[in-house]
């Protein structure tokens, strides 16, 4: 079974962890599915940069980052070593244990969980 835990830059959300079989899921997916907050202008298809996460344990457990997604994350807020988009961060092994950090979306216009 994978685990996920999400924290969050804004201090006032609590983390969240959740676990089932996530194989072939995106972290984006697992946000709707759990009333995680994660905003995401165009539907997850790696056309925006509104879903910007960092990973920060576990990107061995997730699909390779592209050159697509490398040029998007280039255009988010704030961008490090360990950005990703969570609608390109497809879970590859159901046995993952995943930590993200979700970053303050109050400064994101976007479309909202």
């Amino acid at each position: 079974m994978a685990s996920v835990t999400f924290l969050f830059e804004d201090k006032n959300i609590p983390s969240k962890t959740v676990s089932g079989n996530f194989a072939d899921l995106s972290i984006l997916e697992l946000t709707e599915e759990h009333d995680v907050h994660l905003n995401h202008n165009c539907g997850g298809v790696c056309a925006c940069s509104t879903c910007h996460i960092y990973v920060e344990k576990g990107e061995e457990f997730l699909e390779e980052i592209s050159d697509k997604e490398e040029d998007f994350i280039d255009r988010a807020h704030n961008p490090r070593l360990e950005s990703r988009l969570g609608c390109q961060c497809i879970i590859l092994d159901e046995a993952a244990e995943i930590t993200v950090t979700i970053p303050d979306q109050s400064r994101i216009i976007g479309h909202e969980h």
